[in-house]
């Protein structure tokens, strides 16, 4: 594989609360571990919900515990820009080249018809597009086009992919009944999540992913994107999610959570001492640096299942 290159990729839409920081320490620990090159990408594709403000906040909170990054944002490389909001052209650019190879189509269904109960669902209630759009008309398209505007989706073949987790293990997904043709660009425009992460991914040499589990089931659909657009995917790693005692995933939502009340509650090497505790580093919790536990760091310790925040 030559040198490592891991990723750490929030979206700045808030303040980091103790999930994204889980993902983010062992993303950093992985590639320190390895002596490999750390990039911090900003995924701001939203610009109703990403602000400047947040970008800044969230590096503070990184340099604040003790986490650095080798190139990406505020810091540029050879891979920049660091900010999909900046990277427009180049996903235009990707999706020109599916477009010219027929993948793509307009979907004009609203929300409430996407939604409806005649979709298929997965078993986690997830729901699959059935494709109502892809058989169109071209007048029909054009009809339609007058008082709509059209999100555009990439069709999928009725095709098995799998891939081995290297935390998770072997996962499989057929394309067409577990996922269905899923959204590339909105209808307002903006890409989506899955064309942007594979082409940043795959351009800025990104050859480690780390992140959550409940990205694992969009894993199939983004390996098919590397093979449709020649990019080579790299090694996956899905982590645990912290969740409260319910079992609902923490999220920005849990104020309490957040990087502003944790570095009240904490100094840097607790709350890495408490991270690296439930990451199955260390034994207890105990004030460490980041640094000393990149030392130590062992994938084969990373407990598989969901991590309970009491």
């Amino acid at each position: 594989m030559g040198e490592l290159r891991g990723r750490f990729a929030p979206s700045p839409s808030g303040r980091m609360h103790l999930g994204n920081l889980f993902s983010a320490l062992l993303a950093w620990l992985s590639v320190r571990s390895a002596d490999g090159v750390m990039v911090l990408r900003m995924e701001d594709l939203d610009p109703d919900r990403c602000k400047e403000e947040y970008a800044a906040q969230l590096a503070d909170d990184l340099r604040w515990l003790g986490l650095d990054w080798d190139e990406g944002y505020e810091k540029g490389g050879p891979h920049g820009p660091y900010r999909q909001s900046e990277r427009t052209q180049l996903y235009a650019a990707a999706f020109r080249r599916l477009e010219a190879q027929g993948l793509i189509y307009p979907c004009f269904c609203t929300r409430a018809e996407r939604l409806a109960a005649s979709a298929p669902h997965r078993s986690d209630g997830q729901v699959i597009y059935g494709g109502k759009c892809r058989h169109l008309t071209e007048e029909e398209r054009n009809e339609l086009a007058k008082t709509r505007r059209p999100a555009w989706r990439l069709t999928v073949p009725d095709r098995d992919i799998a891939f081995t987790d290297g935390l998770q293990g072997y996962y499989e997904e057929n394309l067409l009944s577990d996922c269905g043709d899923f959204i590339l660009r909105r209808s307002d425009g903006v890409y989506a999540y899955q064309l942007a992460v594979v082409y940043d991914d795959g351009a800025m040499e990104v050859n480690q992913v780390v992140r959550g589990r409940d990205l694992l089931d969009s894993t199939p659909r983004q390996l098919y994107l590397y093979e449709l657009l020649g990019l080579t995917p790299p090694e996956f790693y899905h982590v645990p999610l912290l969740t409260a005692p319910d079992g609902r995933r923490l999220s920005k939502r849990e104020k309490d959570l957040d990087m502003g009340a944790l570095r009240q509650r904490f100094t840097p090497v607790e709350l890495t001492g408490l991270l690296g505790y439930w990451a199955g580093q260390l034994d207890r919790p105990e004030p460490v640096l980041p640094k000393e536990l990149a030392q130590i760091f062992d994938w084969s310790k990373v407990p598989r299942e969901d991590i309970i925040v009491e």
